[in-house]
C-alpha cells in the first residue's frame, strides 16, 4: 500500500483487514514464513516479534474486541450527539455483496456505491439487465433505507481491461469519470436507464463524480432526463423518488458550490481527491504522503463554505472520503454542520458511540476555534486531541 487514501488501503478498511501503508521496502525485509505483528492503530510492525511482543499485543486485541462488543450495542440506534442532533452514518461499498457488511454495522444507509467495480471485474461493458440485477440486489438488500450510486468514476487509477483509455501523463488531470461518460454517452445512459429501473424496488440517489463546471453537470442531468422521459412511457411516475447529487471533488466545484447546489439535491464531499487536488499531491504516491492534511485549517475552511452553500439552497451535505471515519475530524464536521458521514462499514459503530458523546455547540466552538487560532495541521491535530480529553 502507498498511502492511506489509495483504493487497496480503502479496500482494506472496508474489509476490517488490519494494514499500514508507507513501508516501502518491507517485502525485502521480510520472507515468507516469517512472523510479522501488524498494528493498524499505530500504523507499525513488528518482524519476528518477542514472546513478551505477543503477549502485549494479544491484550491490545483482546481490549479492542471487548470494546467492538460494546459498539454492537448501537447498531440499531440513531446516530445522535449528546445534546439529540441527529445525522446519518452510512456505508461506502464496491458492490452488493458489502451491503451485509454495512447491515451487520448498523450503517443508516448506502452512502456511496462504487459501481465501477461491477466494470472493472468484468470483461466486457456490464449491459443494462446486468447492471439492473446488481443495483436492485443491493437497493433490496437495505429494507427501505437509501442507496446512493456513484455513476461510473473510471480512469485514473481504475482502468477497465475490456476498454483500454489513452496513456496520458497525469491521468488524474485527464479523461476520467464523468468526462468519459459524455464522451461515451451510450455507455452512460445504458448504466442510468439501469438505475431507474432499479428505483421502482427501494429509494436511490445517483450522483455524478467529478463535476468541475456547471455545464457538465447540465449536460449529466439532460442525459438523465431524456432517458426518465423514455422510461415513462412503460412506466409511469418512474424516477419520482430518485435524488440527483453530485460528488464535490475538484476545487472549482468546491468554490462554485452555492451555484452548483442550486443544481440538485445532494453534495457528497469526496475528500480524498479534494485533497488531492487542493494540495497538488498524489494520493498514492507516499513521498508526498505528508501533504494528506484534512485537518489543515485553510482546508476545513473550504469544507465549511461547501457545507454552508449547500444548506443555502437547502442541499443535503454528505462527505464519502477518509476524512468522514476519521475521529479527529469528527468533532469539526459536526461543529461544521454536515449532514451526512459515509464511511468503511467498519467504522460506524465507532464513528455512532463517539457522535453519541459530542455535544454539537460545543463543536461549533471547537471548529471556531481550530480555523482561528491555528496555523497547521499539527496544530489543528493537537487542539482536538486535548478537546476530546477535557469533554
Amino acid at each position: 500500500f502507498r498511502s492511506r487514501t489509495s483504493h487497496a488501503a480503502i479496500m482494506a478498511r472496508s474489509l476490517q483487514i488490519p494494514a499500514i501503508v508507507g513501508c516501502n521496502d518491507i517485502t525485502k525485509k521480510v520472507q515468507n514464513g516469517r512472523r510479522v505483528i501488524v498494528d493498524g492503530f499505530e500504523g507499525s510492525a513488528i518482524i519476528e516479534p518477542s514472546t513478551n511482543d505477543v503477549k502485549q499485543y494479544q491484550k491490545i486485541a483482546d481490549k479492542f474486541m471487548n470494546v467492538r462488543q460494546q459498539w454492537k450495542k448501537m447498531i440499531n440506534q440513531p446516530s445522535v450527539t449528546a445534546d439529540g442532533q441527529e445525522y446519518k452514518i452510512s456505508a461506502n461499498i464496491g458492490s452488493s455483496v458489502d451491503i451485509s457488511s454495512a447491515i451487520e454495522n448498523g450503517a443508516d444507509g448506502v452512502g456511496l456505491f462504487r459501481t465501477e467495480f461491477l466494470y472493472m471485474k468484468s470483461d466486457h461493458l456490464p449491459t443494462e439487465e446486468e447492471q439492473l440485477n446488481a443495483y436492485r440486489r443491493a437497493v433490496e438488500q437495505l429494507n427501505g433505507k437509501r442507496l446512493v450510486v456513484r455513476t461510473l468514476d473510471i480512469g485514473g487509477d481504475k482502468p477497465l481491461q475490456f476498454m483500454p483509455l489513452p496513456k496520458e501523463m497525469n491521468p488524474f488531470l485527464g479523461y476520467r469519470a464523468i468526462r468519459i461518460a459524455l464522451d461515451r454517452p451510450e455507455m452512460f445512459r445504458t448504466q442510468l436507464r439501469a438505475l431507474l429501473r432499479a428505483s421502482e424496488f427501494g429509494k436511490i440517489n445517483i450522483m455524478f463524480p467529478m463535476i468541475t463546471t456547471l455545464e457538465e453537470l447540465q449536460a449529466a442531468k439532460k442525459i438523465y432526463y431524456e432517458e426518465q422521459q423514455k422510461l415513462a412511457v412503460d412506466h409511469p411516475g418512474i424516477g419520482r423518488d430518485v435524488h440527483l447529487g453530485i460528488m464535490i471533488e475538484v476545487p472549482l466545484a468546491a468554490l462554485n458550490a452555492e451555484r452548483l447546489a442550486a443544481e440538485v439535491d445532494f453534495f457528497s464531499i469526496g475528500t480524498n481527491d479534494l485533497i488531492q487536488y487542493c494540495f497538488a499531491a498524489d494520493r498514492g504516491n507516499d513521498s508526498v504522503s505528508y501533504l494528506y492534511q484534512p485537518l489543515n485549517p485553510t482546508f476545513l475552511k473550504l469544507i465549511k463554505h461547501i457545507i454552508d452553500a449547500g444548506h443555502t439552497h437547502d442541499t443535503t451535505v454528505a462527505m464519502c472520503g477518509e476524512m468522514a471515519g476519521d475521529r479527529y475530524a469528527l468533532p469539526l464536521l459536526i461543529g461544521m454542520g454536515l449532514d451526512v458521514y459515509s464511511m468503511s462499514a467498519s467504522s460506524i459503530l465507532r464513528t455512532r458511540s463517539m457522535m453519541k458523546q459530542l455535544d454539537s455547540k460545543k463543536c461549533q466552538e471547537l471548529y471556531q476555534q481550530a480555523v482561528t487560532t491555528c496555523d497547521s495541521m499539527t496544530g489543528v491535530k493537537k487542539l482536538v486531541q486535548d478537546w476530546l480529553v477535557t469533554n
